[in-house]
């Protein structure tokens, strides 16, 4: 007997009595596959009293639904990374939920993640296609009830696109895997990738949609003409239909819809430069994310201020794409090219000014946030003074008013008096948000690496914000790498127009916050 390499795998080898007088034989047999066991999954109680987080109605930032300001600091990270690889399975619960705890005490309010890694083969939400797989299901339930406890929310976009790419072969909605989509160049395209994709959403909002650990939905990482024939047109249709169909799927459950943006690897707005109709102004999105990766300064940087320089224009830049009121910040950025093309984790010393500094000129510029790091290091995790930093920062926005905040950007607007330092500034009539950045004090760290030199000789700068209202003004001083305050100034201004500001003396950066008195 012949038997196909599926059955060889099921064969069984049976003795077979002979009759009276006969010594019996052996045979093959194929072994019947038992019926699958539908795994049912446990209920998940979804009660949770952290609140829901939405866009401010008077000003392009965040506030929860009970009318206080909440700002999104925190990176990306995944559940394959080291610091959430013990969900899976629930192998150390522990460990994950003292991470957490010590976020928290951090002042990480956010952490962006994607439903599935699909670096290798055991975290695909759906095996095959359509089946939920149960131990993913049940990470994700451990996750949301430790953010939960801990305050941190979930920026969650459904696919990996990433690794989905590179992988495609193996991933469950390759149509030879059983899936839906022939191509991975169709992903925007072909009608039943799409009703998958609704239908995981649909899974994801009737589960965990309605809880407050979610703070928005990532439609789709970092949304490219790859994934739709090599061109853009399919992008409007695409996030229209994905982002409906979740807020009526909220809608008919809670009554109330989370947030929505569509991420986009930055450089795609230099080549196709109509995306930005989408990406920063589609009527279904609720704020708009873009990934900082620029290649002269950012994917490989050589300084801690250049990295920041850029930061600080490229937040401008998407500022005067954006509609009145709508919310934005950089989701992802790092050192890509420097980690994964030359296999570079850069010293600590110089990653953590690279990591402070940008995060600085991301919020000064008028953005909500510090921006989202990818760690690209190894271990693929924050380094404890990358922690500090944004302990620093979110100590600093209780300084700022941000729902009443209507900011627009003054990097250019704002003038100093002395020429090598670079200015990142927002601002309305009656607040304002200032960081100075020394431009000529690099030193050498590590090699090739230059870092600011902290022994520097301070100079004096005089600073001026146009548009504020008359009024007296406090101005709080903030040292970025202590997090402490270096004092305050109570300034008149008997005129509407320019704020000039004490003379300030800088060695390397400082942040302001300047603050009417209302009354």
């Amino acid at each position: 007997m012949e038997f196909t390499e599926q059955e060889e795998k099921k064969v069984i080898i049976v003795d077979v009595p002979g009759k009276a007088g006969n010594t019996g034989t052996r045979e093959k047999r194929v072994k019947k596959a038992a019926p699958a066991k539908k795994e049912a999954l446990p209920h998940f109680d979804q009660a949770c009293e952290l609140p829901w987080i939405q866009v401010a109605p008077d000003a392009p930032y965040f506030i929860d639904e009970t009318g206080a300001d909440w700002t999104p600091i925190g990176q990306n990270d995944a559940i394959t990374w080291p610091d959430f690889a013990g969900l899976f399975r629930r192998k150390n619960l522990q460990q994950v939920e003292g991470h957490l705890a010590w976020l928290a005490a951090h002042g990480v309010t956010c952490l962006r993640l994607m439903l599935e890694y699909a670096q290798g083969e055991h975290r695909y939400f759906e095996k095959p296609a359509g089946t939920f797989a149960p131990n993913m299901v049940r990470l994700w339930d451990n996750l949301f009830q430790l953010c939960a406890k801990y305050k941190i929310r979930v920026l969650l976009t459904p696919v990996d696109t990433f690794w989905m790419w590179l992988r495609w072969k193996y991933h469950p909605y390759n149509y030879k895997n059983g899936g839906p989509c022939k191509k991975r160049s169709e992903w925007l395209l072909c009608p039943k990738t799409r009703q998958a994709i609704k239908n995981r959403l649909s899974f994801v909002v009737e589960r965990w949609g309605g809880s407050g650990v979610l703070f928005a939905w990532d439609l789709w990482n970092e949304i490219h003409p790859a994934h739709g024939g090599g061109s853009t047109d399919a992008f409007a249709d695409f996030v229209s239909d994905l982002g409906r169909h979740v807020r009526e799927t909220e809608l008919r459950l809670y009554g109330r819809c989370h947030p929505q943006t569509v991420s986009l690897y930055g450089p795609v707005l230099d080549e196709h430069p109509a995306v930005a109709d989408v990406i920063f102004r589609h009527p279904m999105l609720d704020f708009a994310s873009t990934h900082f990766y620029d290649v002269a300064t950012i994917n490989d940087p050589k300084d801690t201020v250049a990295s920041a320089i850029c930061t600080g224009r490229l937040v401008r830049e998407a500022l005067m794409h954006l509609p009145a009121g709508r919310p934005f910040f950089d989701s992802e950025h790092g050192p890509i090219h420097a980690f994964k093309d030359k296999h570079i984790t850069f010293p600590e010393d110089f990653d953590n000014e690279y990591f402070r500094h940008m995060q600085w000129a991301h919020l000064a510029s008028g953005a909500a946030g510090g921006g989202m790091r990818w760690p690209n290091r190894h271990p693929h995790c924050l380094t404890h003074g990358m922690r500090r930093a944004q302990q620093s920062m979110a100590k600093f926005t209780k300084l700022i008013d941000w729902k009443s905040f209507r900011r627009r950007n003054l990097n250019e607007e704002v003038t100093a008096n002395y020429p090598a330092v670079a200015v990142f500034a927002c601002g309305d009539e009656k607040q304002a948000l200032l960081w100075l950045l020394r431009t000529d004090s690099l030193v050498k760290s590590s090699g090739r690496l230059k870092v600011l030199n902290r022994e520097a000789e301070p100079v004096s700068v005089k600073a001026s914000l146009p548009g504020m209202s008359t009024g007296n003004y406090t101005v709080t001083l903030w040292d970025t790498r202590e997090g402490k305050v270096l004092g305050t100034e109570t300034i008149a201004l008997d005129m509407p127009g320019a704020l000039t500001l004490p003379p300030l003396h800088l060695a390397t950066d400082i942040a302001l916050a300047i603050r009417l008195h209302e009354g």
